[in-house]
């Protein structure tokens, strides 16, 4: 387990919309584009193998490159090269981050300096939600499912231990990546499992990204 003291200053970064990473959870990743390649591979020479997933935040109607100031770092943990050079690797979410800044240099790859305070319950064991009533939560979440005509494995969903089941949820559905970041955002498990609730309950009337962020 990485510890705060081995947490670095600066981290490439990998802006993807919509790819959602929590800490303790898994997120496989097919990296094929030359400079995440590149990425990959000076990642695996550090010791502490740590890649920030982060969204990106274009102003409507840019062009520009911003990023939004929280993301979340993932160590890799797997990692395996296909016989035409892609790599298919798999991050394990470590913490979540600030951006302090975008560091200039010669990679082609993104990095920056981030700042980990306020973050370190992301370290610890995983979160309980003690407020969560799971019996009221699954019957919302068959309700999403059926209208999606998506199918689950009910069983292995009504066993999964609260954090396990609210993260993997978070990350897994889909949403807008506005909502994916709010979701990365909450500052609590049982805040997460606020705002998935919301947003299912508006994905479920035909609601739109606006009308919940309003």
């Amino acid at each position: 387990m990485i510890r705060a003291a081995d947490l670095p200053d600066t981290l490439p970064v990998f802006p993807l919309p919509g790819a959602l990473l929590l800490p303790r959870s898994r997120l496989p990743l097919h990296i094929f584009e030359p400079r995440y390649l590149a990425m990959v591979e000076d990642c695996l020479k550090t010791p502490q193998r740590l890649i920030g997933m982060v969204q990106p935040s274009p102003s409507p109607g840019s062009d520009d490159n911003r990023l939004h100031a929280i993301g979340c770092a993932g160590r890799l943990t797997q990692f395996s090269e296909t016989e035409d050079g892609r790599f298919m690797v798999t991050l394990t979410g470590t913490s979540r981050f600030r951006i302090r800044r975008e560091v200039e240099g010669f990679t082609a790859y993104r990095r920056c300096d981030v700042d980990w305070t306020g973050f370190d319950r992301d370290l610890g064991q995983a979160e309980a939600d003690s407020g969560f009533d799971r019996p009221c939560f699954m019957r919302l979440l068959e309700r999403y499912f059926d209208a999606r005509a998506l199918s689950a494995d009910w069983d292995t969903l009504r066993e999964a231990e609260d954090e396990l089941l609210i993260n993997s949820l978070s990350m897994l559905l889909d949403f807008e990546p506005e909502d994916k970041q709010a979701l990365l955002e909450a500052p609590s498990l049982a805040t997460r499992r606020e705002t998935l609730v919301t947003l299912i309950e508006y994905s479920l009337r035909g609601g739109t990204s606006e009308e919940i962020m309003q």
